[in-house]
């Protein structure tokens, strides 16, 4: 499936290839950001429920549900690809009932220099289909797009600092 728009952010990372997977490996401290109230949540934030693989296999399936204002908001997941210890993607699955951003493909990648590891964390993302979505989206996915990947690499940094 091909997305409209994209975002990524790049960082380089003190810690093995094999480490940095692991840490990026764990679904639901990778996507931490989601769980907590902030401003780019408009207050609202996410509950993760993981399936066995706990989002550690290709095919495992990752669900999210929460809130944002008075909106409740569901997304499920299903892990595409994974590489250990080069290259993780996931994607939606089903129509998500998101405000900001619509369908999306998400992931990692991670290439060996030395004792510094070189991140990328990127989104590929569409508007969401409802009207007052798509105006919101045209306002705010692109500075939420680049939030959700600048908070993963940033997280991944400070674990290895």
């Amino acid at each position: 499936m091909t997305y409209a728009y994209a975002a990524d952010a790049v960082a380089e990372v003190a810690a093995t290839t094999e480490a940095l997977f692991d840490c990026l490996d764990d679904q639901a401290s990778l996507g931490a950001h989601m769980e907590k109230p902030s401003a780019m949540m408009l207050g609202g934030r996410m509950i993760y429920q993981l399936d066995a693989a706990q989002g550690r296999a290709a095919g495992a399936v990752i669900r999210m549900r929460g809130n944002i204002l008075w909106l409740k908001i569901s997304v499920e997941e299903v892990v595409v690809e994974r590489t250990r210890p080069l290259r993780k993607t996931w994607e939606t699955r089903g129509r998500p009932v998101l405000l900001i951003i619509g369908s999306y493909r998400m992931g990692f990648e991670i290439e060996a220099a030395g004792p510094r590891q070189r991140l990328r964390v990127f989104i590929s993302y569409d508007h969401p289909a409802s009207i007052v979505g798509g105006m919101l989206a045209k306002l705010l996915a692109g500075a939420y797009a680049r939030w959700c990947v600048t908070r993963m690499t940033d997280e991944a940094r400070r674990h290895f600092s």
